[in-house]
């Protein structure tokens, strides 16, 4: 079984490089940009023409600057959405599985309880409707599998958590979002999930096609993940709550994205952990020195 990433150096990328080798019954080929480019359909075909078999793609590539978004809607749809399409033109001549990354910001945020992968999607930001475009591209493949997800964090790259730290270490005070409520999702935490969908379809020889939900157990506002990130630190800081509308950004966001895991849990059997246990977890890993 020949599983190839997108977007190694990604959060997601990262951390499924971290497990690959806790899997030897799976050999996994980790591209960046410079050798598997979603955006370049040419070097896409090269790529698989001259490439051993390959069973599943996971695709983690994705333009995911909210704020940013708005206002380079070119290259975001570039690498969202026509990067899909080309996606779904290659897995679709070399019969691959696509297990597709997507986002919590695909929904308006009205809701007051968990939204269901039945609940309709009406995104509020540019970046909400490249990836609703996305998923739809995604699922004209008879053999791909969406996992939405919300508020990623690792101890890679640039994320909250990592803000979080570097703020509260430099300022006496952080001004954080108390009426934004989702669901934190560690990025080890998905990854492993994602190798256990793999696992379940290759050992019942099914691939159960669709959309589905996986963030971490639980949810919070940003204020209060900011205050679990300081307090375990111990640092000497004042988190601050602020309504979204004193935010100094345009950019819309749903007021509440928390994703219900009932199905992802059901069909595959998967164990999810709360939010704060994964947070520690990952809390554990991080140098708050080298941040």
């Amino acid at each position: 079984m020949v599983i190839l990433v997108t977007g190694a150096n990604s959060q997601l990328g990262i951390e499924l490089k971290n497990i690959s080798l806790n899997y030897p019954e799976f050999k996994f080929i980790f591209t960046t940009k410079n050798e598997f480019d979603i955006t370049n359909l040419k070097q896409l075909k090269d790529f698989l023409n001259n490439s051993e078999r390959i069973n599943y793609i996971i695709n983690t590539a994705a333009y995911t600057n909210v704020d940013m978004a708005e206002t380079d809607q070119k290259n975001a749809y570039k690498v969202n959405v026509e990067g899909v399409v080309n996606l779904f033109k290659v897995c679709s001549y070399h019969k691959i599985n696509l297990i597709h990354i997507s986002t919590d910001y695909v929904f308006d945020g009205n809701k007051n309880f968990p939204y269901t992968e039945e609940d309709t999607t009406n995104p509020l930001n540019y970046y909400g409707k490249t990836k609703e475009e996305s998923e739809k591209e995604a699922l004209r493949l008879s053999n791909s599998i969406i996992i939405r997800t919300s508020w990623l964090y690792s101890p890679y790259k640039n994320n909250f958590v990592k803000n979080v730290i570097r703020k509260a270490k430099e300022q006496k005070e952080i001004e954080v979002v108390i009426d934004q409520i989702g669901s934190p999702t560690y990025a080890l935490d998905l990854a492993e999930a994602i190798i256990n969908i793999i696992k379940y379809s290759s050992e019942h020889k099914t691939f159960k096609r669709g959309i589905y939900h996986y963030s971490n157990e639980g949810l919070c506002s940003w204020f209060d993940f900011a205050s679990e990130i300081i307090d375990y630190y111990s640092l000497p800081c004042i988190v601050k709550p602020i309504l979204s509308t004193q935010l100094k950004t345009n950019t819309k966001r749903p007021l509440y994205s928390v994703l219900s895991k009932e199905k992802i849990k059901k069909i595959f059997n998967l164990n999810i952990p709360y939010w704060k246990k994964s947070l520690y977890k990952c809390l554990e890993r991080i140098n708050i020195n080298e941040i």
